[in-house]
């Protein structure tokens, strides 16, 4: 996508996970392209570097230290960021938790662990913001994965948060249309420079990983950015309860390391 810096001139919007790694990215490219944003997370010191950068570009930020899996205080991070921009236009869904574990030795607790951040997460963030997008229209952004498209090992807990937050696309997508309200996903790949990628495939594993995609290659956070602006912005206005993969065609090989 061509650089535009009035491309989400004048909007505002809210990421979860804002702080680090790929909503971190996304929040950069929003105030790239104009837009106010507010960033949440559980640790204030990356939250933190991350507003003062996006206060270098221009625009209006916001830090708000606050767990998704806490819906009131998560309500009251949207609402206060609604006031102080005077408006908010669009929700990216990105806090997100994962660990490698065979379905045979994952606990309750572990699996609850990701369903609550991940998909709980999801859901407490976007009714948060309905009233808000409704007084205007706007765009919810779901960050997803293509680990359930096949069988991923040791990635069962993550894969079934991710399912339901395509399901969650999809039907907000048909009942919240009506309202003005787009509801789009991106399933990524794996993804340079993230902390999950650095954990899940560390060393030849990663090399293995880029080798078996299509694209010889892994993803970077600036391919999740760019899809971001275009699903979120008004050349993507008649794109509504799709999920597009943003992965190098490697879930299409049946694989994910080589």
């Amino acid at each position: 996508m061509a650089f535009d810096p009035a491309l989400l001139r004048g909007r505002a919007a809210f990421v979860t996970g804002g702080g680090t790694g790929i909503c971190r990215g996304i929040a950069l490219a929003f105030a790239r392209h104009g837009c106010n944003v507010a960033i949440a997370g559980r640790r204030s010191e990356p939250l933190d570097a991350t507003l003062r950068e996006i206060e270098t570009l221009g625009v209006r930020a916001l830090a708000h230290p606050v767990d998704v899996r806490d819906a009131a205080a998560l309500e009251a991070a949207v609402n206060a960021a609604a006031s102080a921009f005077g408006r908010l236009d669009v929700l990216v869904n990105g806090a997100a938790g994962n660990f490698l574990c065979e379905a045979g030795r994952l606990s309750p607790n572990g699996f609850a662990a990701v369903i609550d951040i991940d998909l709980k997460g999801t859901f407490h963030a976007c009714r948060a913001a309905l009233p808000h997008l409704r007084a205007r229209g706007g765009v919810i952004l779901n960050i997803s994965a293509t680990l359930h498209y096949l069988g991923t090992p040791m990635q069962l807990h993550v894969s079934a948060a991710k399912a339901g937050i395509d399901a969650l696309t999809q039907n907000l997508a048909v009942e919240w249309g009506p309202y003005g309200i787009r509801v789009v996903g991106i399933a990524r790949g794996a993804i340079a420079g993230t902390e999950g990628v650095d954990r899940l495939l560390p060393g030849e594993a990663r090399d293995r990983a880029a080798a078996a995609n299509p694209l010889r290659r892994l993803g970077t956070i600036d391919d999740i950015a760019h899809a971001a602006l275009f699903l979120c912005s008004d050349q993507a206005a008649y794109v509504n309860g799709a999920t597009l993969v943003v992965d190098g065609g490697q879930w299409l090989s049946g694989r994910l390391v080589g």
